[in-house]
């Protein structure tokens, strides 16, 4: 198997690196494991950009923690070749459509129902032979934009919503993330908002823009009476389109598209490993 796909569009530029951010010289391989695409590039986790495209390929169906880890096996593979890469990963970083507890998955969105209860930060480092970071999706584009992006140096509530295949979601605490929220699959209206108002919807039931931007107002109006939000951050795919519902929406929260756009769980990911693997280092440097 081979990885050589075409790239898509790379995130936009991103403010200058924050001071102190470690080896300036780091890179790590960043994935963002979707339903429908695996997302992948090189990432530079002191910056938080990525090196080189973002590249791709299709999620296994049925998407067990066995085809998962061949998949990605392959896109280590593929990478080896890659011009971007230039030096050695420093550590791997991976963002599951699932709740991460301590590295056990505990739930299964878009993924295999076999996932759940697995160890998943032991799978996937055991079946690519490399530390692992394993973490929400959502989480790791939260984390992207607070550090890098839209919500950089933004204090009070913010909610982060993805819209993709479904919708995730990361809530932080002045910079402070509170893992594994589930705002994606609240009910509304008898239905689970997840498949309703996801950016999949918008495609597979052939809403034109208003009729998507409604339901996305009704969702979001509904979490500001949850949670009462001071920024709202929206990305996942659509965001690449944000100018076509994001000014039509009314919310008294601020609302922005993801600066990251749809690399954030990427360049999220990326940078967990990067922490991981100082971590690491310094536990050595102690023994």
């Amino acid at each position: 198997m081979t990885c050589a796909l075409p790239s898509f569009r790379t995130p936009p530029t991103v403010p200058p690196p924050v001071p102190g951010g470690g080896d300036d010289d780091a890179r790590c391989l960043g994935v963002d494991i979707g339903g429908t695409t695996i997302k992948y590039a090189v990432v530079d986790p002191v910056r938080g950009t990525t090196v080189g495209p973002v590249r791709r390929v299709p999620t296994p169906a049925p998407a067990t923690p066995a085809a998962v880890v061949a998949a990605l096996r392959g896109v280590l593979v593929g990478l080896e070749d890659a011009p971007e890469l230039g030096r050695p990963l420093t550590g791997v970083g991976v963002g599951v459509p699932a709740i991460i507890d301590h590295g056990i998955a505990r739930s299964a969105a878009h993924l295999d129902d076999s996932w759940i209860g697995a160890d998943a930060r032991e799978l996937l480092a055991t079946g690519l032979g490399r530390q692992v970071a394993v973490l929400n999706d959502a989480d790791a584009a939260g984390l992207a934009e607070v550090r890098f992006g839209a919500a950089r140096d933004a204090r009070g509530t913010v909610l982060v919503i993805t819209l993709g295949t479904g919708i995730g979601s990361a809530l932080f605490l002045d910079g402070e993330l509170i893992p594994n929220s589930e705002f994606g699959h609240v009910w509304l209206d008898g239905r689970d908002v997840d498949g309703w108002a996801g950016a999949s919807a918008r495609t597979v039931e052939a809403l034109d823009w208003p009729t998507y931007t409604d339901r996305l107002q009704r969702y979001l109006s509904h979490l500001e009476r949850l949670i009462s939000p001071d920024l709202i951050v929206l990305g996942g795919g659509i965001s690449e389109r944000h100018q076509e519902f994001l000014p039509h929406l009314r919310l008294r929260a601020r609302v922005a598209p993801a600066q990251l756009r749809n690399a954030a769980g990427i360049v999220g990911a990326g940078r967990q490993a990067h922490l991981g693997a100082e971590r690491a280092g310094r536990l050595a440097g102690i023994r």
